[in-house]
């Protein structure tokens, strides 16, 4: 937790940015599963008057990364996202997307883990989906889930901050972020390797 607690307090120090810049990390190419989603709660339990600042930060946020997210995958195009995700992913992957690609770009963003976030927003980019469009799609989508998580941040923002100070959250979230960070070295290195 050590590790853990200077990353939030810098998060928590920036106020209304920590979920913008969150939500870059958390929507890029980073596993981060619920990141964004237990700033916007601990910030909207913290201080429930500042909500739509926090669901706007995050929502924005998320698109950047997204837009970050789908800059490399059009790069790389159909061929480096199918050497990524693998074959049998991607074919039904591409299925699915050839006909209903605005669906799984907002199913993905109101979706919570294991929905493949990432590999719905590389694979609709590598398909040529109009890039303007995908982010539109997905920050209604993330503003629409960051509402809803603050709202139930607001309704029982007291029992989870209660929760967030126990010893045994404090332990389970650094086994989790560890766990988080090893598998983000993986993802970024896949990434890296360029596909012949």
């Amino acid at each position: 937790m050590k590790l853990l607690y200077p990353f939030l307090q810098f998060l928590r120090h920036l106020g209304y940015f920590g979920p913008f810049a969150m939500g870059i990390l958390d929507s890029s190419f980073l596993v981060l599963p619920f990141g964004n989603d237990l700033v916007v709660v601990g910030m909207v339990a913290g201080n429930p008057r500042g909500t739509a600042w926090y669901v706007l930060s995050a929502a924005v946020g998320s698109t950047l990364g997204a837009l970050l997210l789908a800059l490399v995958s059009r790069k790389l195009g159909e061929e480096g996202i199918r050497r990524l995700a693998g074959n049998k992913r991607y074919e039904s992957l591409k299925y699915h997307l050839g006909r209903h690609a605005g669906v799984a770009v907002a199913v993905a963003g109101l979706a919570p883990p294991p929905f493949p976030f990432t590999t719905v927003i590389a694979g609709t980019a590598a398909l040529k989906y109009r890039l303007w469009r995908l982010l539109a799609i997905n920050f209604c989508a993330r503003a629409t889930r960051f509402a809803l998580i603050s709202i139930l941040a607001i309704r029982f923002g007291d029992e989870i901050l209660l929760i967030a100070k126990s010893t045994p959250f404090k332990w389970g979230m650094s086994i989790f972020i560890t766990l988080c960070g090893v598998a983000s070295v993986f993802s970024i290195a896949h990434w890296l390797r360029r596909p012949r």
